[in-house]
């Protein structure tokens, strides 16, 4: 099994990912935001955290790493 997630950027605002790792009791997340440049292409996202509502911003591509995140809430 990879630990390469294949993704659509386009379809991953409002989607649901858990923490491999969780800190500060934060494992579940919901992307809340796509950040494109002005052709359309999601450069970033901005993910935040359901327990907390603390909310970061990162490159989509970090969502593919199979060690970091899983899709979904486990």
């Amino acid at each position: 099994m990879s630990d390469r997630t294949r993704l659509n950027p386009r379809k991953l605002l409002l989607s649901k990912w858990t923490a491999r790792q969780p800190q500060n009791r934060e494992k579940h997340f919901l992307v809340s935001e796509l950040f494109c440049d002005e052709e359309g292409v999601v450069l970033q996202i901005e993910l935040q955290a359901v327990l907390t509502q603390r909310s970061e911003r990162l490159d989509w591509r970090d969502l593919q790493d199979g060690t970091r995140w899983q899709m979904g809430w486990k």
